[in-house]
């Protein structure tokens, strides 16, 4: 009798917690995520696909996320999804959003900032947020992360880059943004492009390079299509990331439910994101060196003329945050020493 009553409140307990889950799911709050990277990015099964599944277990079931199999709109378009309530969570460039409403962003997009993607994101989330107020200029949205990539390089098929001269007439594709501006300057035909349109115009030579960390060769394909890599320290130009919720869902969230998602959003995701960076960084890296591609850093006269080229751009920019009130060229100064720890 006694074991007939045991085995009937395990069954109890079963039978309720069953329908305490089943509660859970019948009220939980389906967050829909527009997501236009390959299904197979790293930054697809290492950040995205593993913060929603912590969103649901932070939330007890409360709040779940719903990872769309196709994007809702091409890469530009996503911020603006977010902010007009048609995605609930987005991520994306600030680079490819082509007006000046992420003036304040470009501090993760400059020259030297960094080697370690993790240390770079975390300072980058830090600063941002911290220094230049980047909630306010993601106006619409709740800010859950931001990040930024490995140290950024240039890749091409034609030749070795030994002087600024060899930059000259090549085709390159670029993300917008502060290293638009500066392949432009040096004489190369930029292209705007997302990357998934990019193994198809390299590989039928509409373009001749790209500008990408090294964890591109392996995650699109390009390293049977390129010949030439160079590298910079602390990278050639760097790209932001964010992360954003529409803020009238975010709204409709709970205090409760908002605390936790924050808690594993932030500066937590930020380095998440940069360890997934790394790891992908070191697979381009082996993807390089079965293609053959040459790497090699840039020697002293090319340096000397990307680093003039990348005073002056930090120069303007400081320039402009002045005017809006931020002290750009201390803001960089601290984020470029967080980034060195």
């Amino acid at each position: 009798m006694q074991h007939f009553k045991t085995s009937f409140g395990r069954l109890a307990s079963v039978a309720a917690f069953a329908t305490t889950l089943s509660a859970s799911a019948a009220w939980a709050e389906e967050l829909v995520l527009s997501s236009w990277l390959p299904p197979q990015h790293p930054v697809v099964t290492g950040v995205i696909e593993p913060w929603a599944a912590q969103v649901a277990e932070v939330t007890d079931g409360r709040v779940t996320v719903r990872i769309l199999p196709r994007p809702m709109g091409p890469p530009p378009a996503h911020f603006d999804l977010a902010a007009d309530g048609d995605a609930d969570i987005v991520y994306g460039l600030h680079s490819f959003t082509r007006d000046n409403r992420f003036l304040r962003s470009g501090i993760g997009q400059f020259s030297f900032l960094g080697d370690n993607a993790v240390a770079t994101s975390q300072a980058y989330w830090n600063v941002y947020t911290e220094t230049l107020d980047a909630a306010a200029e993601h106006e619409g949205t709740h800010l859950l992360s931001l990040w930024v990539h490995g140290p950024g390089m240039f890749h091409n098929n034609q030749r070795a880059i030994e002087t600024a001269a060899d930059f000259e007439g090549l085709k390159i594709r670029v993300p917008g943004g502060y290293i638009s501006e500066m392949i432009e300057a040096l004489g190369a035909t930029t292209q705007f492009m997302g990357p998934g349109d990019v193994f198809e115009r390299l590989s039928t030579g509409v373009i001749d390079g790209v500008t990408f960390p090294v964890e591109a060769l392996r995650a699109f394909n390009l390293g049977p299509h390129l010949t030439n890599t160079m590298t910079v320290p602390g990278g050639l130009y760097n790209t932001s990331w964010f992360m954003v919720m529409n803020e009238d869902k975010w709204a409709d969230l709970s205090a409760q439910d908002q605390a936790a998602i924050n808690e594993i959003s932030g500066a937590a995701l930020a380095g998440i994101a940069g360890e997934v960076w790394n790891a992908a960084d070191a697979g381009g890296l082996e993807a390089a060196n079965e293609a053959g591609v040459v790497i090699a850093p840039a020697n002293d006269a090319v340096l000397a003329v990307i680093t003039d080229y990348a005073a002056s751009a930090e120069a303007a920019w400081a320039e402009e945050l002045d005017a809006q009130g931020f002290d750009g060229a201390a803001a960089l100064e601290d984020m470029r020493a967080q980034a060195a720890q």
